[in-house]
């Protein structure tokens, strides 16, 4: 994928779709039809005030499924993330992105397909980490082959030192180098986040995601994935390429929360002063 002409600037802001638990999920509703119903609500409500805030792109996950799958969703949680992602896309024309907790890339790919979504964003795309699911791998290797076989141009963003999770590898050892992800596993995009949702990346590690990345010649866009405010975004983009951005634009700052427009537009006014 292009990455500045799909979303229409080279420094991007993501808005999140927290999907509620959907049917199936321990916290869902006893009724799996008001289940799916409300997952629907949400996220086009959450679209709409996303896309009238101002954000650039949309990125949608099934963020109540709590405890996730480790890597491969069954299909009933393939087919209520593509109902919801097909809300979202009939209430909005920017572009979308497609995450399925924990780490199945080749669902979200799957659904990516099926409803003209322009990335998914992978957990773990190479390497290895120790996360409460247990031990997630990469699979980049599948991800990327099922992409060529559905014959979609579906951008891969991947992340790096991803958030809720800790390297399978000794200290001073990164498999999950942004050389590993950019350069072999071949990512569009690669994602630098704080160590949960909602909790900011530090400073360093971004530099120094960016600086590896020079290092080594690539021109990957590097984004932010958790914990941009309108205080910090400015910042932030002096630094990475664009960022992805839930828990500051929820109703009161709560990550399960809907989506309030008037935050969205801070964030988004906030980021226009330096782009």
């Amino acid at each position: 994928m292009e990455f500045e002409s799909t979303f229409g600037t080279g420094a991007p802001l993501l808005g999140m779709v927290h999907l509620p638990p959907l049917p199936g999920a321990p916290r869902a509703p006893d009724d799996g039809r008001e289940a799916m119903r409300a997952a629907v609500d949400r996220a086009a409500s959450d679209a709409r005030a996303l896309d009238r805030g101002g954000v650039d792109g949309i990125v949608i996950e099934n963020f109540g499924d709590a405890p996730f799958y480790p890597d491969e969703v069954p299909p009933h949680v393939v087919a209520g993330v593509t109902r919801a992602a097909t809300a979202v896309a009939d209430e909005t024309d920017l572009p979308l992105g497609i995450n399925v907790l924990r780490n199945d890339a080749e669902a979200a790919l799957s659904v990516a397909a099926a409803v003209g979504a322009d990335f998914v964003r992978v957990n773990v795309h190479t390497g290895a980490r120790v996360t409460d699911q247990g031990i997630v791998e990469g699979r980049a290797h599948e991800t990327l082959r099922l992409r060529d076989r559905l014959g979609v141009d579906v951008g891969v963003f991947a992340d790096t030192d991803v958030k809720h999770s800790a390297p399978l590898t000794p200290e001073g050892y990164t498999a999950e180098s942004f050389a590993d992800t950019a350069e072999r596993g071949l990512a569009d995009a690669v994602i630098a986040s704080g160590a949960g949702t909602g909790e900011a990346v530090d400073a360093g590690a971004l530099e120094a995601v960016v600086a590896e990345r020079e290092r080594h010649g690539l021109d990957t866009p590097v984004l932010v994935g958790s914990g941009v405010t309108p205080e910090t975004v400015a910042d932030l983009l002096g630094v990475a390429d664009g960022a992805i951005v839930g828990t500051a634009l929820k109703e009161g700052g709560e990550t399960t929360g809907p989506v309030d427009a008037d935050r969205v537009a801070d964030l988004v006014a906030a980021a226009d002063a330096v782009r």
